[in-house]
């Protein structure tokens, strides 16, 4: 199973991925009666990975998109999210609309439905491997913002999270996630 650290779907507990999508791949595999190995991977090359077969699906809050289908086969969609900007709390109110970001650096991860928003929407971005590392930027202020999955928004900025002092704003789009797989 192709996996990146991407809370609250998949992310280290001492050595093991749990999330809900570490979680359901093993109930998956125990329901095949085969034991799921997990292998973490550059997102931006989940693709390859599949096509190479050093991976047999991708189970990671994966975005289903045109590009993924033409990419791979995907699951139905079991679970809806959403592309969130995320700046800092204290200049949130200022951000309401994409067009109010289009002055913003944002960081973004490398591959992902985050990123193809930045593209879509014309702004300033730079590539990180994962998410998380987005958020790092921001709080770190090396950018302004980031685009990350609203579900993982949820999980890690906000009061009694260690990035308190981040804030979603705008929702760019809706989405769907599925399993990949060859």
């Amino acid at each position: 199973v192709g996996i990146t650290d991407f809370a609250p779907m998949d992310f280290k507990e001492g050595d093991e991925w749990v999330g809900f999508d570490a979680d359901m791949a093993k109930a998956f595999a125990k329901e095949l009666g085969v034991k799921v190995e997990f292998v973490e991977i550059d997102w931006d090359n989940k693709a390859i990975e599949l096509a190479n077969k050093s991976i047999d699906v991708v189970w990671n809050g994966m975005t289903i998109s045109d590009e993924v289908k033409a990419a791979m086969d995907v699951s139905n969609a079991y679970c809806n999210n959403a592309q969130m900007v995320i700046v800092k709390a204290d200049v949130a109110d200022n951000y309401k609309t994409a067009e109010d970001c289009k002055t913003l650096k944002f960081a973004v991860e490398a591959g992902s439905a985050g990123k193809e928003q930045a593209i879509a929407n014309n702004f300033n971005y730079t590539e990180v491997d994962v998410q998380s590392k987005a958020l790092v930027e921001v709080a770190a202020g090396t950018s302004d913002a980031a685009i990350i999955d609203a579900l993982m928004a949820g999980a890690m900025i906000g009061e009694g999270t260690s990035y308190a002092n981040l804030k979603g704003t705008v929702i760019l789009n809706a989405e769907e996630y599925g399993v990949g797989f060859r």
